[in-house]
């Protein structure tokens, strides 16, 4: 069985995860759905200094004293960002590398383009439970540029999930990110948020790589 590691987007936390996480426990593989520096539960420790970086930085650590090895990250949105960030920090305990309709920014680059109406993809009654759960997100991640190195010149087991009905990020984007990492390529006839619309296909695609 394997380990999953699923990193969430903007504005979210390790709740919105929890459909898949189920569903991949069901299974019996292992799952954590941290919620990220100043996010979520967490919302109470933002400060100045949290960057992209910085929480990667503790998602790495985090598989360091767990003795994790053969981990499969999962990113979703922004997400995406950080579990680069995480794979080149903790480059040997990293088996593979799902992008779930995820930015894949490349050293340098900034996020510039984001949904800007929060879970419009989900029905009436799945809106109103994400946006009682919905947090304000650290400024930095979501304005500096990224700082990856040696991500992009590594060889990675990778896989991207493209959600056809979303409009961020562009599909070009993800094709760049497919194209780059040699990665396979998936797609969902759902919006930007597969993890609550289409849950147990996400969970599929994301066991199966």
């Amino acid at each position: 069985m394997a380990t999953f590691v699923l990193i969430h987007g903007a504005y979210q936390g390790g709740w919105i995860w929890k459909p898949v996480g189920e569903r991949l426990a069901a299974e019996g593989h292992r799952v954590l759905a941290r919620s990220l520096d100043g996010c979520a539960e967490r919302k109470g420790q933002v400060r100045a200094g949290i960057t992209t970086e910085t929480q990667a930085a503790e998602i790495a650590d985090l598989l360091f004293y767990a003795d994790l090895t053969d981990v499969v990250l999962v990113g979703t949105s922004t997400g995406g960002m950080v579990m680069a960030a995480i794979a080149e920090q903790a480059r040997e305990r990293v088996a593979r590398l799902v992008f779930a309709d995820a930015l894949a920014l490349l050293d340098g680059e900034a996020r510039q383009d984001f949904e800007s109406r929060l879970f419009a993809d989900l029905d009436p009654a799945m809106r109103r439970w994400a946006l009682e759960r919905w947090t304000p997100h650290p400024i930095v991640p979501m304005q500096a540029p990224v700082r990856l190195e040696r991500f992009w010149d590594l060889a990675w087991n990778a896989s991207v999930i493209w959600c056809k009905r979303s409009a961020n990020p562009p599909q070009a984007h993800q094709r760049r990110t497919a194209d780059r990492l040699k990665g396979r390529w998936h797609e969902l006839d759902t919006g930007h948020y597969p993890m609550l619309t289409e849950p147990a296909a996400l969970a599929r695609l994301i066991a199966e790589g």
